[in-house]
C-alpha cells in the first residue's frame, strides 16, 4: 500500500495549508507505506517513520500533479494525485438567488419610474450598500404562478440594471418552476434550448453586462449530457454535485447511438460505468463527507469545482440564523476554508406567494451583514478560481 493521505485528488489548497511566497505554495504530503524503502513525493526524498511518510513539496502551477513513489524489490509503486493552488486566497463568498420570475412580472405589470423603486430591488441594493453584497438572481423564463414570460417584460429598465452590473448578476435557471428537477431527466436539446431562451431575453432586458455564467440550475441536478454543456458554456463551477440521486434520461452518447453511460442506472449505488462523458458522475458518499468539511474541491473528472453552500435562508429562521453561520465559521477556521456560499429563493419575500416569509430579507441581510464582518469579499463564483482572480493577473 502506498497512498498520500492528507489531501484528496482535486483538493483545493492555499496559505492555510502551507507556506505561500509569490511564486510557489510548500505543502506538507503525507501518507502511507507498506512497501518498505525510500520514498520520494515529485522527486523531493520523503521522511519515512514505519509506515507514515512525509515531505515537503513546492506548488507552482494552478493546477499541480503530486507522485509518491516507492521503490522496493518487487518494482516501483505510485500514488499520484492532483490539486489546486489558490494563489493569494482570501475569505470570500458567493450569494444566488434562485427561481427569479415575480419581479420582472411586477416591473412588467406596474412599470414604476425606476426598476430600483420595487421594494424587492430596492432592498437588495440597499444591503449592498450597506455590507458590499454582490449577487446573482438566477430567473425562470415563464411565471406558473400567474400568467407571465420574459417575453412580455420590456427593455425600459436595461440601462439602469446594466449601471449596476458591477453588483447585480442574472443568469439562467430553468424555463419555470415546474416541473421539478427539470433536467435530470431530458433531451440535450430542451435544455439548450430553455437556456438560450432564458440568455436571449436577458440579455434584451438586463443587458448582456449583466448576465453570468450559472453555477445551479433548477434542483440542482443535470444529467450528463447536459452537465457537459453546462460546463461548455462557462460555468467552471457548481453548488451542486449535479449528479441525480436516480437517473434514466438520455445521455450525449446514447443519442449518437453509442453505449450511455445511463443506460441502466437505476440507484446512485448502482451505476453503469461507460467510456463517455459522465462514467464518474453520480452520486459518491465520500464526496459528500469530503465537501461537508472542506466545501469545495475540483473535480478533474467534470472539469469544475464543486462548492457546498452554508446556508439557504428560505429554509432557516431568522433567530437560528447566526448560529448556523458561524458553525460554518468556526468550522473554516479548523479546516483553512475561505470559501463560503450562501443562497435563498425570490418568492418568500413576496406578499402574494403561498408561502410569504415577512421576515426574509432580514434573512439575508443578516447573512451579508455576518459574511462582512467575518472579513469575507463578495465574489463570483464563475469568476477566476472560485471568485479569485489572481492567476488571470
Amino acid at each position: 500500500m502506498l497512498e498520500v493521505c492528507n489531501f484528496r485528488h482535486g483538493a483545493v489548497l492555499s496559505h492555510a495549508h502551507g507556506l505561500e511566497t509569490g511564486d510557489s505554495l510548500t505543502v506538507r504530503v503525507e501518507g502511507i507505506c507498506d512497501h518498505g524503502g525510500q520514498v520520494s513525493v515529485n522527486d523531493v526524498p520523503a521522511v519515512c517513520s514505519g509506515r507514515k511518510f512525509w515531505a515537503d513539496v513546492p506548488l507552482t502551477d494552478k493546477f499541480n500533479r503530486i507522485r509518491a513513489v516507492a521503490a522496493g524489490t518487487l518494482g516501483e509503486y505510485a500514488h499520484e494525485i492532483q490539486v489546486v493552488w489558490d494563489k493569494k486566497s482570501f475569505k470570500r463568498y458567493n450569494f444566488f438567488i434562485d427561481d427569479n420570475i415575480f419581479f420582472f412580472t411586477d416591473l412588467a405589470k406596474q412599470r414604476p419610474k425606476r426598476a430600483f423603486d420595487h421594494f424587492y430591488l430596492k432592498r437588495l441594493k440597499e444591503i449592498h450598500e450597506r455590507w458590499g453584497l454582490r449577487l446573482t438572481l438566477n430567473c425562470f423564463y415563464h411565471n406558473a404562478h400567474q400568467e407571465f414570460t420574459l417575453a412580455e417584460m420590456p427593455d425600459c429598465y436595461k440601462q439602469e440594471f446594466i449601471d449596476h452590473s458591477d453588483w447585480l448578476k442574472f443568469s439562467f435557471h430553468a424555463y419555470s418552476e415546474f416541473p421539478d428537477r427539470p433536467y435530470e431527466e431530458v433531451e440535450l436539446e430542451k435544455f439548450c434550448a430553455d437556456y438560450d431562451l432564458v440568455q436571449e431575453h436577458l440579455h434584451r432586458i438586463c443587458g448582456e453586462q449583466s448576465f453570468i455564467a450559472p453555477i445551479n440550475v433548477h434542483w440542482g441536478a443535470l444529467q450528463p449530457s447536459c452537465a457537459e454543456e453546462f460546463i461548455r458554456r462557462g460555468s467552471p463551477c457548481s453548488t451542486c454535485t449535479m449528479r441525480p440521486f436516480i437517473s434514466g434520461g438520455p445521455s450525449a452518447s446514447a443519442r449518437r447511438g453509442e453505449k450511455s453511460d445511463i443506460d441502466q442506472v437505476q440507484q446512485s449505488s448502482d451505476i453503469s460505468l461507460g467510456d463517455s462523458f459522465g462514467a464518474d458522475y453520480f452520486h459518491r458518499p465520500e464526496e459528500d463527507s469530503y465537501l461537508l468539511h472542506e466545501r469545495k474541491y475540483y473535480n478533474f473528472e467534470l472539469g469544475c469545482f464543486i462548492a457546498r453552500g452554508m446556508i439557504c435562508c428560505n429554509l432557516v429562521p431568522l433567530a437560528e440564523t447566526a448560529a448556523r453561520m458561524q458553525n460554518h465559521f468556526d468550522l473554516a477556521k479548523e479546516t483553512g476554508n475561505e470559501v463560503f456560499g450562501a443562497a435563498s429563493h425570490e418568492q418568500y419575500s413576496f406578499p402574494y406567494y403561498a408561502n410569504y416569509l415577512p421576515d426574509h430579507m432580514d434573512r439575508i441581510e443578516l447573512v451579508a451583514k455576518m459574511l462582512h464582518d467575518e472579513g469575507c469579499k463578495a465574489i463570483y463564483f464563475s469568476e477566476g478560481l472560485l471568485g479569485n482572480m489572481a492567476w488571470e493577473e
